[in-house]
This record gives C-alpha cells, sequence and structure tokens, in this order.
C-alpha cells in the first residue's frame, strides 16, 4: 500500500512516500480502508520530535482518518465490513499512524461516520472536534445561555468551539484577523466576532458582557496572556488550556482565586475511549443535523504529505495566516 512515513524526525522534507505493507487487523482491531485523513499540530510536534513518543520504525504519520471498514480483526463487534467510520487517537503513544491507504485500527477509537457527510468532512472534524468537546463539556461544563470566548474562531478546534457552543445556546465571542473570516464566524453564529488586528478586544468583550465577565475562556494560543484573560473572566469562570508546551507566562494568583476560577488543561490524546466516543455521539448528531460543518482550507493529495505539514507548520508555528480550517488529504 502506499503511505507517508518518517525512518527519522525531523523538519517536513523527512517525510517519504512510498509502498509499505498493508497491515493485518489484530484482535480487537478493523482493516479501514482510507478515503481522507487530516494534518494537527500534534502531527508536526510528533514528526519534528519534539514531543516524544515511541514510534515504530518506519512510522506511518497522522492521527485522523475517516473511511470503510475492509476487513475485521479477532474479537470485534462494533462494525461490518463496508461501514464507513470516521476515528482520531492515531499515531499516537507507539500506534502506527493513518497517513495511508489502509490502516488497521481498535475499534473503540473509530465511530459511524453519518449518512450525508463525506470522508473529508470526517476526518476534519475528528481531533479538533473531540479536542474542543472535552473543553467545553467535559471539564466546563458549558450550559446554555453562558457566554464562551475564544480565540482563533476559524482555526481548527475554534471553529468546533464556536459551532458546539452554538448548538447548546450558549453565546460566543470570538476574535480572526480578517474580514473574510468573521464572515465564517457570523455565519456559524457568533455573537460577536473582534479582529485582533484592529479592535480593542478587552474593551470590546467588557462591552459585550456588560462588565460581567466571560464564562467560559477557551485559549488556544501557545502563549496565554493570563492577566488579561483572568481581568476578563465572571466569577466562578472556567478556563481551558491546550496549547504552548513551553509556555510559563506571569499567572495573577490572587484575582484568580477570588473569583473562584477554575483552570483545565489537557491533551486530547489522554482522553479514555469513553470519554472520546461520548464527544463523537454529540459530534455525530450535529454532523447530521447541519449544525457542526468543519472548514477545511486546503486539500492535498497523500502523496504530497509533506508539503501539507510544511503549510500547517507555517501557519502555526509561523503564524503566516494564509490557511483557515483544517488541512485534509486524500489518498
Amino acid at each position: 500500500m502506499k503511505a507517508a512515513y518518517i525512518e527519522k524526525t525531523g523538519d517536513p522534507s523527512v517525510i517519504q512516500y512510498g509502498e509499505l505493507p498493508q497491515p493485518v487487523p489484530q484482535t480487537g482491531e478493523v482493516l479501514v480502508k482510507v478515503g481522507a485523513v487530516a494534518v494537527n499540530p500534534i502531527d508536526l510536534y510528533i514528526r519534528a520530535g519534539t514531543v516524544a513518543m515511541p514510534l515504530p520504525k518506519p512510522f506511518i504519520i497522522g492521527c485522523d482518518l475517516a473511511g470503510t471498514v475492509e476487513q475485521l480483526g479477532p474479537g470485534t463487534s462494533r462494525f461490518k465490513v463496508g461501514d464507513r467510520v470516521w476515528g482520531s487517537n492515531q499515531g499516537l503513544l507507539g500506534r502506527q499512524g493513518t497517513f495511508a491507504e489502509y490502516a488497521a485500527v481498535a475499534e473503540d477509537w473509530l465511530y459511524p461516520t453519518p449518512d450525508g457527510v463525506d470522508d473529508k468532512t470526517a476526518a476534519a472534524v475528528a481531533l479538533v472536534g473531540i479536542t474542543a468537546h472535552l473543553g467545553l463539556f467535559r471539564d466546563a461544563h458549558l450550559q446554555a445561555d453562558e457566554i464562551v470566548f475564544v480565540n482563533g474562531g476559524t482555526g481548527g478546534v475554534g471553529s468546533m468551539v464556536v459551532q458546539m457552543a452554538k448548538a447548546v445556546g450558549a453565546r460566543v465571542l470570538t476574535t480572526v484577523g480578517s474580514a473574510e473570516k468573521a464572515k465564517l464566524c457570523q455565519q456559524w453564529g457568533a455573537d460577536c466576532v473582534l479582529n485582533y488586528k484592529s479592535d480593542d478586544v478587552s474593551a470590546r468583550v467588557r462591552e459585550f458582557t456588560r462588565g460581567r465577565g466571560v464564562n467560559v475562556w477557551y485559549e488556544t494560543q501557545r502563549e496565554p496572556d493570563f492577566l488579561r484573560i483572568v481581568d476578563l473572566m465572571a466569577q466562578r469562570g472556567r478556563i481551558i488550556i491546550i496549547a504552548g508546551r513551553q509556555a510559563q507566562p506571569p499567572f495573577p494568583v490572587g484575582p484568580f482565586y477570588v473569583k473562584g476560577l477554575s483552570l483545565h488543561g489537557f491533551a486530547m490524546f489522554n482522553a479514555t475511549a469513553a470519554e472520546q466516543r461520548r464527544c463523537a455521539e454529540d459530534i455525530n448528531r450535529w454532523l447530521k443535523s447541519g449544525q457542526l460543518k468543519p472548514p477545511i482550507g486546503r486539500v492535498f493529495p497523500l502523496a504530497q504529505a509533506a508539503a501539507a505539514h510544511q503549510l500547517l507548520e507555517e501557519n502555526t508555528l509561523g503564524k503566516a495566516g494564509t490557511l483557515y480550517g483544517k488541512v485534509v488529504l486524500t489518498p
């Protein structure tokens, strides 16, 4: 089978594309004929070696996939041959990744793809959708009518936060860097879209919340400004952080505890299979109803996996601003 893989960590040029043996599903696994995959920041860090994880060699890159069940391994019961599925949490903790024509995946990490949802959409929603859901609902216990703030409303996770929060009746503030991106967020129902290049974000947040503050702050940036965040939070607000492995910003301890705030940090791949399945159930319902539409910024053929990594790296680490939404690849 064709696959995108690495023999050593490094920059995007270490990604090779060529023939590897087709995997055989082991106990509890199914073989998926891959229809689409997506690129995430964690993929960049694993490929670069900045996040140390056990890597089989050769190592097939990638976390997310969507496709069709081709073969059942021993002891499987949740799917049958021909079922369309999507999933994430591959290419992590010693598991082989998804950037290939076929992937053997434990059925616990797979979910049925709803009718009417294509593979590119299902792959695009996977890791970022589960990440957004874990933060909003498992950790922050978001309720209807609460106010959510998220930086980067058209980014992978940010776009999911905006749409999921609206799906449960919350009010959403978000930031973008262009009029085009603002229009997208408005189409998804965001109540207040701010341009971080030209708006006084703090002043506008205070105005929107009438000085009462934000209930849930979903921070997607690598260097959180906790001085600003805590100042803009409502009493008993919840702050979610998911990025910034090397960040050590100042933290306003006094204002934080006086307001009764809570801070939640997590890495999606540490969530259990049961926790992630609960996320997938809501995601599937919202995909089917049209309340969740992951934006896809670029689609590459799998043979151009290195170029796809380069584009995401330029925007995630280099802040090039040339991409919105997800980067998706098709075999």
